[in-house]
């Protein structure tokens, strides 16, 4: 049986990740500050949520030291993390970026996930197969005015795959993937900054009106069937684009 871990499950790109996975029989922890009340209406006891705020690294050390990781995926054939999480903002210039928001922006996008992939190894330490995938971005791999926290903390989960990778753990594969420009709150959210804070804003503007942002749902079940393929992890560090 899969048996998967997601966290942010229940709007966006997670949604529809969690969505592909549990039309395939799945079962999927949900890890977000909200629950899912559809997908939970549809697939019933497959989807297990857990309400937590990841950018609360107490808490989630605190429900990490509990055994319930452990006993959801307990019996599992293939194990899956999906670290998905995260945010754009701060955004702006070097020097206006709020102090608070950088700190929530790193603890979310890099310390949790990798606080998950750490807990996740231990508590599948026996499944044959394991996989770890980072939903980054190409902001990772390019320096983007008004963007310099997005970027750092993409490019550190980038790097922590290739160095996981590297350690060759028996039966754990590992990669951080860009799944590409997606019709998600995220984007409406860059496209609501100024020109001041983001000298990009119009290009996203024009994505969003020229009908190039991908759908949710549609890269949630490329995503997944990247995921569960042979090929998965072929390179630690990839975009959906090049795989499916």
């Amino acid at each position: 049986m899969i048996k998967a871990v997601l966290t942010g499950h229940s709007k966006g790109l997670g949604a529809g990740i969690a969505e592909a996975l549990l039309t395939r029989g799945a079962a999927v922890m949900g890890i977000a500050r909200s629950a899912a009340a559809d997908a939970k209406a549809r697939h019933g006891d497959l989807l297990h949520e857990v309400a937590l705020d990841l950018s609360d690294l107490g808490a989630a050390a605190d429900w990490l030291a509990t055994p319930e990781l452990a006993r959801f995926l307990k019996g599992a054939e293939t194990a899956l993390l999906i670290n998905n999480s995260g945010v754009v903002s701060p955004i702006g210039p070097a020097g206006t970026q709020d102090a608070m928001e950088t700190a929530h922006a790193v603890s979310l996008n890099v310390a949790a996930p990798i606080m998950l992939a750490q807990a996740f190894i231990a508590a599948a330490d026996g499944i044959a197969d394991r996989r770890i995938l980072h939903v980054s971005s190409g902001a990772a791999r390019s320096a983007i005015p008004g963007w310099s926290v997005y970027c750092a903390t993409k490019a550190a989960l980038d790097h922590h795959a290739r160095t996981v990778a590297a350690d060759a753990l028996p039966g754990l594969r590992i990669t951080s993937l860009a799944p590409g420009v997606i019709d998600t709150d995220m984007q409406a959210q860059i496209r609501s900054t100024t020109e001041d804070q983001f000298v990009m804003r119009q290009r996203f503007v024009a994505l969003k009106e020229e009908g190039q942002l991908a759908s949710a749902q549609a890269c949630g079940e490329r995503l997944v069937a990247y995921m569960l393929g042979g090929r998965f992890a072929a390179d630690p560090v990839t975009t959906l684009s090049e795989v499916g």
